[in-house]
């Protein structure tokens, strides 16, 4: 129980992850769709990594193996991307060095996955010793999110609406709180906010 419990903290948490890395980068692209399709492909993957924990290699071997594509295909597909997406946004004038990095742990993780398939059909562990490398480089990978994310600050606000006037100022801006929903906002402020608290 605790096993399946901590697999859906890492899943949980990877998926904010590329959520908020979503929203960090959501007005700085030219090119919108590739964020798009970033996050789609991380989410997926994430998706993957529920089936690989949950289903065992020995039991279920196909969705086994259907979680293994969708987590590491994916997820490679995610790194790419990244990469590519951060040296043309370039944070802070860090986007050089940091996407140079990450090209080259993508490459690492491109050449696990090749390793890998190539050493299936030798009987000894040398595949099982390449999927930990790749897991190993994916999570330095996500390691390095942690120099664009020191640059912003996520907000989360959730507001109680109002559910009746029985206040005397429940007009004008506060008609606005009448909405019977609850509002859920994040907010990526960039650090000139922080330069003036």
């Amino acid at each position: 129980m605790k096993v399946n419990n901590l697999r859906f903290r890492i899943t949980a948490a990877g998926f904010v992850m590329g959520i908020l890395r979503y929203i960090q980068l959501k007005n700085r692209l030219d090119k919108p769709w590739l964020n798009i399709v970033s996050v789609a492909s991380f989410s997926i993957a994430c998706f993957g990594m529920t089936i690989v924990g949950n289903f065992q290699l020995f039991e279920l071997g196909l969705i086994h193996d259907v979680g293994t594509l969708m987590t590491f295909g994916l997820g490679t597909l995610y790194c790419w991307m990244q990469s590519y997406i951060m040296l043309r946004v370039n944070l802070k004038n860090e986007g050089r060095a940091v996407a140079i990095s990450r090209f080259l742990l993508s490459a690492a993780i491109t050449l696990c996955i090749i390793l890998k398939q190539a050493l299936v059909v030798i009987p000894h562990m040398h595949s099982v010793r390449c999927q930990w490398a790749l897991v190993m480089f994916f999570l330095i990978f996500m390691g390095t999110f942690a120099i664009e994310f020191r640059h912003c600050c996520f907000d989360v606000v959730c507001r109680d609406a109002v559910e009746h006037q029985s206040w005397p100022e429940a007009s004008g801006q506060h008609q606005e709180l009448q909405k019977s929903h609850t509002v859920l906002c994040l907010n990526t402020l960039s650090s000139d906010l922080h330069r003036t608290s």
